[in-house]
């Protein structure tokens, strides 16, 4: 995801009803979380380059199975369990969308969210927003890409509502699956277009 900058204040608190006004009368995305408005940084070439790939590799397999549809980051979603609003890179709902309480834009029901990392956003995207996500019922898959460097992982959810990490990749020659959408995605074409992306791992030699 872009980055998410300082909050716009430490003191004022601001009900969802406020953030969502004034969220759909801005020029620049936010995310809330608990009372705090969050504005949210541009991104980098390469983060969205990564993207785009992305978007253009799933696109053939969303087509062809008809359930699932693919937005990008101007979908807002929402967390009711933990009331985080935000904007994923890439979110894909399968069946019918379901929408907030509150406004007929936010929807609440994603199955795989894909977030490409950034130096600025790592940290934050592996941890309190993974974290965070986990408390949709109905995501079954959470997909982090590296914008930098070739490195994927793919994490999810068991029957018993565990999280395991189900996939990764660190090199160009590599790949990983959705299995949600049943998407194989190869890695090289992942960066296809990117800048001084490196591999973790040597080429394979097969």
């Amino acid at each position: 995801m872009a980055a998410p900058a300082l909050a716009l204040s430490q003191q004022i608190m601001y009900s969802e009803e406020e953030y969502l006004r004034l969220e759909n009368d801005a020029f620049e995305k936010s995310e809330y979380f608990q009372g705090q408005i969050i504005k949210m940084a541009g991104a980098a070439p390469n983060h969205n380059r990564v993207k785009e790939n992305v978007i253009g590799e799933i696109y053939p397999v969303l087509k062809k199975g008809k359930s699932c549809r693919s937005s990008s980051s101007d979908q807002r979603i929402h967390i009711p369990a933990n009331s985080l609003y935000t904007y994923p890179d890439i979110v894909i709902v399968c069946g019918p969308n379901k929408f907030s309480k509150l406004d007929r834009i936010t929807i609440i029901n994603p199955s795989v969210i894909i977030e490409i990392l950034s130096a600025s956003t790592t940290d934050y995207d592996r941890s309190l927003k993974f974290k965070l996500y986990r408390d949709i019922e109905s995501l079954q898959e959470y997909v982090t890409i590296d914008s930098r460097k070739a490195s994927a992982q793919v994490f999810r959810r068991m029957p018993d509502n565990q999280w395991i990490l189900a996939d990764d990749a660190f090199s160009l020659t590599e790949s990983i699956t959705i299995r949600t959408i049943g998407a194989t995605l190869q890695m090289a074409d992942l960066y296809e277009g990117t800048e001084n992306v490196s591999n973790l791992l040597p080429p394979s030699e097969e």
